[in-house]
């Protein structure tokens, strides 16, 4: 690809960010991608190219989405910190004042912050669900209430990459009497002018790409992440909590299927353009056209560290707000203060309070890492120069 292949605009002072999303189709094996950054609430880049699927050949359009994966989460966790912002959730209370039946098992003490945190305990299911009990909002809720936790809730802290959309989903249920992909649509997706969804609208299925996995280039795109042998064991070992952790929804759902797309799956199956996972995060630090999202006590509270070290799941060191991924080297950001989720494969949101930054990339082309992906990590770094950082 070249230059003439990108679409979009960037202003002056971003064109390091163009630079590098073109470097990514030409040397770490982009196939199709998006690229947006606000600074202060103003657009400063908005970049899309390649093609709208993985495997096609139509062209990436203006406003075509792609399942984000993980990212979902950094969304998902703006529900439960809007709630606490506006009094209606105690972040300090136990999860079972809200919801008495997950007190089950040894998780009376798990506090409503420890969901958020990573910290609560319950990665795994000792019976997995399929991905059609997965979809289902009753039967995932009674699979992670009952479920014994690995450790004591708040003692620990090991990432929770299935069922922590199964936890936020029933709490934020209980406490609002809507589903939390229904709060998003009607409290943040439809202030903010976003193409984001939990849980995609049929009438919407026709923009969204098809995902799947891409080759790893042969040099790593000089950016290639080897993991470390205790990593690569914990991921081959059936019985690891790591594996078991990513085993939750079991046979792994196809992630192109209408019916896992339409569902809510709050950790993993968010649908979102590059745009509007940039535009979620620009309100996170202050308003966009009028409309902010947190206060700053809850702006810092995002990025406080409230779980750091040896992570059970990803068996690397990790950092948690609440809700939120923090800059360390497991998830590297733009600088000390950011906060921001990942998605595994590729895609990334993040905010910066510091520089005024929010940044959105999505992908069709699936890569190995699970939370900081050489294209990624790419844009970021161009970013920084760009600002000076």
């Amino acid at each position: 690809m070249d230059e003439q292949g990108i679409r979009g605009t960037v202003q002056p002072g971003f064109e390091p960010v163009r630079d590098a999303f073109l470097r990514n189709f030409q040397r770490r094996g982009e196939r199709g991608a998006a690229v947006a950054v606000y600074r202060d609430g103003r657009k400063v880049v908005d970049l899309w190219a390649g093609t709208r699927d993985v495997d096609g050949t139509a062209p990436w359009a203006v406003d075509t989405a792609q399942v984000v994966r993980s990212a979902t989460k950094g969304v998902a966790a703006a529900v439960p910190l809007l709630l606490h912002q506006r009094g209606q959730l105690d972040l300090d209370a136990p999860v079972g004042t809200y919801w008495p039946e997950f007190k089950a098992a040894g998780k009376e003490r798990a506090l409503v912050r420890h969901l958020l945190s990573h910290q609560a305990g319950v990665p795994a299911l000792d019976r997995p669900l399929t991905p059609a009990g997965a979809a289902d909002l009753a039967a995932a809720a009674d699979a992670v209430a009952s479920q014994a936790p690995a450790w004591e809730p708040g003692t620990e802290h090991g990432y929770h990459p299935h069922t922590y959309g199964f936890l936020l989903g029933a709490l934020v249920q209980r406490v609002t009497g809507r589903t939390l992909g229904r709060w998003v649509a009607e409290e943040i997706a439809r202030p903010l002018g976003l193409d984001l969804w939990i849980g995609l609208p049929e009438d919407e299925a026709h923009r969204v790409g098809r995902i799947g996995p891409v080759a790893e280039p042969a040099d790593g795109g000089a950016l290639k992440l080897r993991p470390k042998r205790s990593v690569a064991d914990a991921y081959a070992d059936p019985g690891s909590l790591t594996r078991r952790a990513f085993g939750a929804v079991d046979p792994a759902p196809d992630e192109n299927d209408p019916a896992y797309r339409a569902a809510e799956l709050p950790a993993s199956a968010g649908i979102s353009t590059a745009r509007a996972l940039a535009r979620f995060y620009a309100a996170t630090l202050g308003p966009v056209d009028g409309h902010r999202l947190f206060a700053p006590a809850t702006l810092a509270m995002a990025r406080t560290e409230e779980a750091a070290g040896p992570d059970r799941v990803l068996v690397v060191s990790t950092r948690f707000g609440l809700g939120y991924m923090l800059h360390g080297p497991a998830c590297p950001l733009l600088s000390p203060g950011s906060f921001g989720h990942p998605g595994r494969g590729g895609s990334l949101g993040l905010a910066d309070p510091e520089s005024g930054i929010a940044l959105g990339y999505v992908t069709n082309g699936m890569r190995k890492g699970v939370t900081a992906d050489p294209r990624a990590q790419a844009l970021v770094r161009a970013v920084r120069a760009a600002i000076g950082g």
